[in-house]
This record gives C-alpha cells, structure tokens and sequence, in this order.
C-alpha cells in the first residue's frame, strides 16, 4: 500500500469514525426516547382498557342486581325492560335452575355471552355480560339473572377513544375480530401482537409499538393496543443521507491532503534517482515552510554542495594532472615566492604519493619558518593549524633542522624528540634541504649514529626544507622518492634565489634611494593601474600635485645636505597622514605626487589640508654649516585633481593636477587649489584596425579593449624621465 493510499485510509477512519458514531448515536437515542414514550402512552392506554371493562361490568352487575331484587316474579320481566330502556345493559336474560330461559328481553346481542369474571374468552366474543345469581327470600336458588352490552365495532372504537391508542379484539384463534386499525398495517399490527409476551411492546417494520392487554381476570377480552412512533419520518434515511455525503466530502479531503502531502516527496524521490544516476543539478521546488519543505531545502542545499564538492574534486584532479606539466613553467616563467612554493609542494606530494608536506625558509634569525603547509591538520604541536608560519623549528633541532644544518637529506621513521622540537607529528619522513643536490647517499633519521659534523658552507648555502611526511600504501620514502624531492629541491633553491635576486632588483628600479617612496616609473604604471581599477568599478581617483616652497632657497643657504634631510622628513610626513591603500611618489627633486583611490574632491582636500597643516606647523631640524641644528620653515603647495571629473586618462589627470599646483603656487604658495572641470569637447569616433597598437605614451585606456579607439590621454607603463622643476 502506498503512502498516499495509507495517508488517506488514516484519514478516512479519523473522519468517518466520529461521523458513524454520531449517526449511530442520534438514531439510537431518538429510537430509545421515541420507544419510552410510545411504551408509556401504551401503558396508560392498558390502564385505560381495564377501567373502562370494569366500569362497564360494573354497570351490567348493577342492573343485573336490580332485576333480581325484585321481589315478586311476574315484576323481574317489567325491572328488566326497565334496564334495558334505561340503557344500563343491552339485554337481560333470567336463567332457572334447570337452564331453562325464563325470560330474555328483545334484541339482545348474539350469544355466547363473555362473563366479567371469567380469565378468559373461550371463543369469538360477541358480548360482554355480568352475572347474579336469583334467590327467593328464603335464600333459596331460582336461578341466574344475566345483563348484557354487546362488543362490536362500536365497542371498540369506544375503547379506541377513551384510551387515544387503536385497539384491535381478537378471536381465541387470534383472528381479527374487530379494529379500529387501518387496513394497511392490520397484518403488521397482528404479526407484531403475536410477538409480544405480557406486557412487553413491540414494534411493526413502519414505526408502530404494538402491546397486548387481557385476558386477565376482570377483563377477559384479547385486546391488542397500538400507537404509531414520534420518529420524523424518513430519519434513518436522512442519517444514512448524512453519513455517505460525510464519506465523499470525507474522501475528498483525504485525497487532496494525500496529494498535497506526498507529491513533495514523489518530487523529492523522483530528484534522488536523478541525483543517484549522476544528475547533481536536480532540485527540488520547496512549496511551503513545515518539515517537508525544510527537508527539500536541505536535499537542494545538499546537492548544491555536493556538486561544489565534485567540482572541486574534478578539479583538482585535472590540476594534478597538471602539475608536472605546470613546475617547469611556472618555476621559469613567475617570481612570485609563495606561488613558486605551492607548486613545489603540490608537486612533490603528486610525485611521491605522500599525504603531507611543509615548506620551510630559513629567516634572519636562524629559524625555520613556514611558508606553505599541505594535509598536516591535527599534526601540529602548538599553534593555529591554518597558519604556516606557525610550524617554526630552530636551525640544528630534530630533523628539519639537522637537515638545514648539515645540508644533508635525512628519511625514515618519526620518533618524537624530547623536549619536543615544533616539527609536526606523522609516521615516515623524507626531509632535503634548499640547495643543489651533492649527490651524497641518503641517510636514515637523525637517530643513527655516525652523523658527521655539521657543514658550516652547507649551512650557509641552504635555503629551507622541502619536507613530506607518511606515504600511502609504504613503510617508509625510498630512494627514488628521495632523488625526486631532491631533484624537487634542486630547482627550487635556484628559483627562490631567482626570486629574491629579482625583488630586490625591482624594489630598487621602482623606489626613491633617498626618501623610500615610489619613483616616476612606479609613478606611470601606478597611475594606468588605478585608473583602470577605477573604470572597471565606476569610482573616483584623487591625484595630489605636491611642491615644496622656495626649496631652493634651503639648498642655496643651508646646503644641499640640508636639502636632503629636508626631502627625507617630508617624505616621512607624508607617509604617516595617508592610508596604506594610498600610494606617494617622488617625481624628481622637490616635486612629490600622492594617489588617493576611492576618492573624491572633498576627501582629497581634507588630506591636503592634513599635508599643509603638518609640514607647515612643525619646522625641519637640520645642521647648520656651523654643525649646530637649526629649524628651517617649510611649506608645501598643493594641486588636486580627480579622475575621471577633471581628465579622461592617467596622464591627463597628471597633467590637470599639475596645473593646478601652478595655481596655487600664483596664489601665494602654501594652499591647495583644485583643478577646473574641463570644458567639453566634441568627439570624432575614428575606427582602429584590429592589429593597432598603443598610443605614443604606450598605455592602453582604461576600459578599452586592444581593437578600442584610442582616447587622448592616459598613463604609460614604460620609463619616462622626470620632469625638471619650474623653478617653484
């Protein structure tokens, strides 16, 4: 059985169940309430028949004693035509001793005669009568006197309207003698009679309660009472009604609950199938918020995650797939140290099937430090597992550091050392340094005896370590995992040195050897950078023109020296009042530019009114020729210019800066002035084959493609030499 059809068989006995017992309920009390008031009305009406019989035989006693009163013979004829007349009795009959009819008034009822104080009929009844018995004043026996009323139909329908019920006399074989019933339930009204026992009731198939009464003594005749029931008519029918409309409306309800119920998780069965044969984009329609809406949510979260985790997995077969196609390019092709790194690492792990690996660097301090971890969480000793730099071993301790100290490559089984050295835990090990291979035979752990002094050339020239740690489905690394991670080690100690010999280079070639601040080449690549950040994001660049005031005078009275010290504390000045996303520049001699990203005029007339107020507050110490300090005056002048407001291109925004320093300059120096919005002027698309290259000043525009029309303006990334100053 579905769930469906369960839900809705649940549902139709939670229903229905209450409905059959009510209708079962209100059909039983009304027949019970209707039943005890039929019985009591049928009661009264028996009491009704036996006082009414006993009146009557009451009455006929009385006028048979008043003709057997009467003294003299010839006069009992005359008393009985008197009773008769007076309608005390229907006929008066005087019996002798011998049975003899002595005298019998005219037009009584037929015989035989039923008397009063007999149990019962023997016979059809066809009147009722009271019998005395006729003595003479002696006492002695002359008879019977009998008075008669006659029972038929008139009789009955007397009873009938006395008693308010229908009365119905029978024969002594139980035929119907007379009935005040209605043809149509005679045969009912009889078969129920013949039924009941006593004084019990019964009742016909139309709703009749049918009891019998007599005969008993002092009512000898077979009466058989009836009323019809109180019930509406048509009740059961219109219970009956009532339950099968309760049935559908019911089912109905049932199976529109059913539906709604289990059609989200026909939905979200239907998706696990799809999700089982490898469909991870199944999705589930979340219909409401109760538990079967939250379970599709999860199921939809579910496989989102486990499509990301797929991906994911996917991925990062296809890179190590990669990764020895990518070490060569990479360790050729890039300077960037952590990136270089990874790649060693990733690499190694690849080649050697390893499950974890470290990467250390030997810093300042004697101390290896590291710089990419790979598969050691929960191997740590102390620390937080997602920093490197939290795995830290001093050169000569355990084995990461034997092996930078000696040169030498060391593999074998992990013992933990005492006291603990900060390596991490694992079971094997295979460990070499940063440096080219010596082609020295491998060596088991730093255990084993026989380790020779420490190398203090082979210490010097080591790097770091490249270490790994257990691999799968093996005691311990061998020695052609030990070649290949030297082999790893090798070309990675040249690329790190390539890579510091290179940032040091660079770091040279685009800084200020006398301030520290960004030279004029890192000036025009600095400045095509950020105005293309700031078209790609639709934000504001702030350009600063700085100038120091009369600084030739500071040169001409106190010497260049004083000159220098002069440039040195204004550049550090300008270094602490801007932020660390903000960039400044020595443009040549006395000329200094800031960049401000994410900046509008009036942010960058805030930090110009921060650069004045700090250079001119605090006057510049420096030696005077006579050796003693002195305190030399100096104020800045400041033009501002903001991209794309004032310019178009990197060089243009220079330039409106520029100009605007020569503004503040006319002013009388030691202000800012902001540059003047430029006024617009009409433009001519003019097409550009595919294959053009840059502009003149070799920097592309910033949101425009290769094959783009190229606008007036902009920033070079090529060197350019500074420009002399103006004589400000």
């Amino acid at each position: 059985m579905t769930l469906r059809g369960r839900l809705t068989a649940a549902f139709l006995t939670v229903v229905l169940g209450p409905v059959l017992l009510g209708a079962f309920f209100v059909g039983s009390t009304l027949n019970s309430v209707d039943r005890g008031r039929a019985t009591e009305r049928l009661a009264l009406a028996a009491a009704g028949v036996r006082t009414s019989v006993d009146a009557l035989c009451q009455q006929l006693r009385a006028a048979a004693d008043a003709v057997a009163l009467a003294a003299d013979p010839a006069a009992r004829p005359r008393a009985a035509d008197q009773v008769v007349g007076r309608g005390l009795a229907a006929a008066v009959q005087i019996v002798d001793t011998a049975g003899r009819t002595s005298y019998a008034t005219i037009g009584g009822p037929a015989g035989p005669w039923q008397d009063c104080a007999a149990d019962a009929a023997t016979g059809p009844v066809r009147a009722l009568a009271a019998r005395v018995r006729l003595r003479d004043p002696a006492g002695a026996d002359l008879g019977t006197v009998s008075a008669a009323q006659p029972v038929d139909p008139a009789f009955v329908a007397r009873l009938a309207a006395v008693t308010g019920v229908e009365v119905t006399l029978l024969d002594d074989p139980g035929r119907i003698t007379h009935t005040t019933e209605d043809r149509e339930v005679r045969a009912a009204v009889l078969a129920a009679a013949r039924e009941a026992v006593g004084d019990r009731v019964t009742d016909t198939a139309d709703g009749r309660y049918v009891r019998r009464v007599g005969p008993s003594p002092g009512q000898p005749l077979p009466l058989v009472l009836s009323v019809p029931g109180e019930r509406p008519p048509g009740l059961y029918a219109a219970l009956v009604g009532a339950v099968v409309l309760a049935a559908l409306l019911a089912v109905l309800a049932a199976w529109r609950l059913a539906r709604v119920t289990t059609r989200p998780l026909v939905e979200l069965a239907g998706a696990v199938d799809r999700v089982a044969h490898g469909d991870l984009t199944a999705r589930v329609p979340v219909r409401s918020r109760d538990e079967i809406g939250r379970l599709a949510a999860a199921f939809n979260r579910m496989t989102r995650e486990t499509g990301s985790y797929v991906a994911a997995l996917t991925s990062s077969r296809d890179q190590l797939r990669g990764h020895l196609t990518v070490l060569g390019d990479t360790l050729a092709s890039t300077h960037d140290l952590q990136r270089i790194l990874r790649v060693i690492l990733h690499s190694a792990i690849a080649a050697t099937g390893a499950r974890a690996g470290a990467v250390l660097l030997l810093d300042g301090d004697g101390v290896l430090v590291g710089q990419c971890v790979e598969g050691l969480d929960g191997r740590w000793p102390t620390g937080d597992p997602a920093d490197p730099a939290t795995l830290r071993v001093p050169v000569g301790a355990g084995v990461l550091g034997t092996v930078a100290a000696t040169g030498e490559p060391l593999r074998g089984r992990w013992e933990p050392a005492d006291p603990p050295t900060g390596e991490p835990s694992c079971e094997t090990y295979v460990a070499v340094p940063f440096a080219a291979p010596r082609g020295a035979e491998p060596r088991g752990g730093p255990d084993r005896p026989g380790h020779p002094p420490a190398d203090d050339d082979a210490a010097d020239s080591a790097l770091g370590v490249l270490a790994l740690y257990d691999r799968p489905g093996a005691d311990e690394f061998d020695d052609g995992d030990l070649v290949t991670l030297r082999t790893f080690a090798g070309h990675a100690a040249v690329a790190v040195e390539n890579v510091r010999v290179h940032e040091e280079a660079q770091r040279l070639s685009l800084t200020d050897p006398l301030t520290g601040l960004w030279n004029y080449r890192y000036l025009r690549e600095s400045i095509r950078r950020e105005v293309e950040r700031a078209n790609r994001f639709g934000r504001m660049l702030s350009v600063l023109a700085l100038d120091l005031d009369r600084f030739k005078d500071v040169n001409d009275t106190w010497g260049h020296a004083a000159g220098d010290a002069v440039l040195v504390e204004f550049a550090r000045r300008v270094r602490g009042e801007i932020r660390e996303v903000d960039l400044a520049f020595r443009q040549g001699g006395e000329e200094f530019v800031v960049l401000l990203p994410e900046t509008d005029a009036r942010g960058a007339t805030i930090v110009a009114e921060r650069l004045g107020s700090v250079v001119r507050d605090q006057p510049v110490r420096v030696e005077g020729h006579t050796g003693e300090p002195i305190a030399v005056p100096v104020t800045v002048s400041i033009g501002i210019a903001v991209y794309p407001d004032h310019a178009a291109g990197g060089q243009q925004v220079l330039d409106a800066a520029d100009d605007a320093l020569y503004a503040a300059k006319a002013a009388g120096r030691d202000g800012y002035r902001l540059a003047r919005a430029p006024d617009p002027v009409p433009t001519q698309e003019i097409p550009v084959v595919a294959a053009a290259v840059s502009p003149p000043d070799g920097l592309p525009r910033a949101g425009a493609g290769d094959a783009a029309p190229v606008a007036q303006g902009g920033a070079s990334s090529g060197p350019h030499p500074p420009r002399q100053s103006r004589g400000r």
